[in-house]
């Protein structure tokens, strides 16, 4: 899920609905319904999600999906490519925030299975 989430290219000048589409299409797989909200030009937007009982309380994931131009900057390898070295992973969104949003994707199979409350 890592490599496919750093393989899109969402810095912050340009959309992000690619990457919107890619998570609602694996969500819907699941059987998961996900809203998307759109900025006043429709050029990027945002996905609600909802896993388990519609119940007060709960637990609340977040994560944005744009990152950090990479202009100038000397990286060795391209950074929308997850790269491995000494066992750390580089990649543009590594480490803010995409990593996060591929662990808690690669979950969803575990929490539906669970029957959340």
């Amino acid at each position: 899920m890592i490599e496919k989430l750093i393989s899109f290219d969402t810095v912050s000048r340009h959309s992000n609905l690619p990457l919107i589409d890619f998570v609602a299409d694996y969500l819907a797989g699941h059987g998961i319904t996900a809203t998307r909200v759109f900025n006043e030009d429709k050029t990027k937007g945002n996905l609600y999600a909802t896993v388990g009982p519609n119940v007060e309380g709960g637990v609340v994931l977040s994560g944005h999906t744009d990152v950090v131009p990479v202009d100038g900057q000397p990286w060795d390898t391209d950074p929308f490519t997850v790269v491995e070295k000494d066992g750390k992973l580089y990649g543009r969104g590594t480490s803010d925030m995409k990593s996060f949003s591929a662990i808690a994707l690669s979950h969803v199979p575990e929490m539906l299975k669970k029957g959340l409350k």
